[in-house]
């Protein structure tokens, strides 16, 4: 077991992809997924009416997702919330009766449940500005996407404003990215870093 980072920036250049390496470099045991490497249409073309096969990088995300006891999602706060392409990857890999189901008194159960969480978002907006609005797009990644899923215990990291920040105050997110990585590490127990340190070399890094 492991940690994965879904790093949901299109940009390979972008603050959330230095920060999601940080992160995953500093936790030692932690593959990242970068969404924008992966050949897949973005599109749930029909919604759930028909079964849209998944390409075998969204497969392979899937196996990693399933694998992984930690799930961390690095994503820029866009029109309040995220871009298109992580939002299409939550669309075609969070599937019913994959990610969750539906049961007989029609709510919603997680089916990714003993997995924790992690949420690290960009923001242009000074920070009084988020909880002005409702932190919509931490509330979607967080509540709607991961705890509905079944991840209960999700934490969130806020680093902004972006715009106009000098190259130190980013050296310094992306330092506190590190330690997070570091802390988040710390938290598990020695038997899970030792059994799934051996597994982590079999795995790719997206």
């Amino acid at each position: 077991m492991s940690t994965l980072v879904i790093d949901g920036h299109p940009n390979p250049d972008s603050l959330c992809a230095a920060l999601a390496s940080a992160y995953a470099d500093a936790h030692g045991d932690a593959t990242v997924l970068a969404v924008r490497d992966l050949a897949f249409d973005p599109n749930l073309r029909l919604g759930y009416t028909h079964r849209q096969e998944l390409e075998p990088d969204l497969e392979l995300a899937w196996q990693q997702i399933l694998a992984a006891d930690h799930l961390v999602v690095v994503a820029p706060v866009w029109w309040g919330s995220v871009p298109a392409l992580l939002k299409g990857f939550f669309d075609r890999v969070l599937l019913p009766r994959r990610a969750y189901r539906t049961k007989d008194n029609g709510l919603p159960e997680g089916l990714l449940t003993g997995r924790s969480g992690r949420v690290i978002v960009t923001t242009d907006s000074p920070w009084w500005y988020l909880p002005l609005v409702g932190d919509t797009t931490v509330k979607q990644l967080r509540t709607t996407t991961l705890r509905f899923c079944g991840i209960r215990s999700v934490a969130a990291s806020r680093f902004g404003p972006v715009k106009g920040s000098s190259d130190a105050q980013r050296q310094a997110w992306i330092a506190k990215a590190a330690r997070l990585g570091s802390a988040d590490a710390s938290r598990r127990p020695a038997s899970d870093l030792g059994s799934s340190a051996a597994s982590l070399s079999a795995r790719p890094r997206a």
